[in-house]
């Protein structure tokens, strides 16, 4: 249900200047903060009553998350950008929309977008785990001695019929969203753990990540890496599950303090111009996918992996949803030891070069900037 992103990882341009803003207006929510707390006399109770109503506020957000469509049918209530193929548009959705949705059903993904909550205790020991009303988790598994420590699902979520569950991992090495993203939107990687992925491919990336940004309201939620529509293929399941195809919207949100969130949704059937030339096969949707990704240490992170998918065709989803349960566990248990490999791994040649360009591009835009 996710494409692999082809494009190599390089600094962008408008890289530093988003990275900046969003590191002021942090900052300058901070300072204001802190100089509101120095000056405030009414005592605790002021303060308790503050955070109520900011729960209240947060919770009355996140409920209303699901009252609006992601995509617009109408043409002319459509936002677009141009895609790299000439002559092809990608809708973008309301991202305000999407990223409520995923705020009300991932907490470590809420605590990467609000920011302040990387660092020794932060990630899963700051979320807030009360849930939105009308959604009642389930709980499936629940062993901290485990990898994948923590398994829960809301069945029928939304209506829609497929459980949406959620998976929490606590991992050792660098938290770096563009390698995580990997294991789902590449095919070689994808298939290292996931056998049924028959192909997995970008068809359509955008033209000018600027585009993405300007729509996302500068940095509000984070700084967008990747942003394209892609094509999944997947092989017949023994269980009786003929071959299936998806078409995605899928993104890399960067963050100040290190996060990341990797996202996804289905696109909707006036997107299947998008589609790959060729015989229709039965429609699988992931009518929402995330993975919050959120340091905890200098080479420890906390991973949140949420997804509702629905195969399509008859089979029930209690036949289906064991198999996706136990197929994103094994992602967790072949991507942890990609990552602790230590030094002269293939991940940590990739660090060094990533931080070799950022220093280059950092050198560069200092030369253009300075007044002659």
């Amino acid at each position: 249900h996710f494409y692999q992103f082809t494009t190599p990882p390089a600094l962008r341009k408008g890289f530093i200047i988003s990275q900046g803003r969003q590191t002021s207006q942090r900052n300058a929510t901070m300072n204001t903060s802190s100089s509101h707390a120095a000056s405030n006399p009414r005592g605790p109770l002021a303060g308790k009553c503050t955070s109520l109503i900011s729960l209240l506020l947060i919770a009355s957000q996140h409920a209303a998350a699901f009252t609006s469509p992601i995509f617009q049918e109408s043409t002319a209530l459509q936002r677009t950008a141009p895609s790299k193929t000439e002559g092809v548009e990608i809708e973008l959705p309301d991202f305000d929309e999407f990223f409520g949705r995923v705020q009300a059903i991932s907490p470590l993904a809420r605590l990467a977008i609000e920011g302040g909550g990387s660092g020794e205790g932060g990630g899963f020991a700051l979320c807030d785990d009360t849930a939105p009303a009308g959604m009642k988790w389930k709980q499936v598994e629940n062993n901290k001695k485990k990898l994948v420590h923590q398994i829960d699902k809301i069945d029928n979520f939304l209506n829609l019929g497929p459980p949406l569950m959620r998976w929490r991992a606590s991992m050792e090495g660098p938290c770096h969203g563009t390698m995580f993203a990997d294991f789902i939107m590449n095919a070689k990687r994808r298939q290292s753990w996931d056998p049924q992925v028959d192909n997995v491919c970008e068809v359509f990336p955008i033209n000018d990540l600027d585009n993405a940004n300007i729509a996302m309201g500068f940095g509000k939620f984070g700084d967008c890496q990747r942003l394209g529509v892609g094509y999944t293929l997947t092989k017949a399941h023994p269980i009786g599950i003929s071959p299936r195809e998806q078409l995605t919207l899928c993104g890399i949100q960067n963050f100040d303090d290190g996060s990341a969130l990797i996202w996804g949704t289905e696109l909707e059937e006036w997107h299947d111009h998008l589609f790959p030339a060729g015989e229709r096969l039965t429609r699988a949707k992931s009518h929402l996918f995330s993975i919050a990704l959120v340091p905890t240490g200098e080479n420890t992170f906390d991973a949140e992996y949420s997804l509702q998918v629905d195969f399509g065709g008859t089979l029930p989803h209690w036949m289906t949803s064991p198999i996706v349960l136990d197929s994103v566990k094994k992602m967790f248990g072949v991507a942890q030891p990609f990552f602790n490999a230590g030094e002269g791994s293939e991940l940590d040649e990739f660090l060094k070069e990533e931080k070799i360009q950022q220093e280059k591009f950092e050198d560069r835009n200092s030369i253009l900037f300075t007044p002659s």
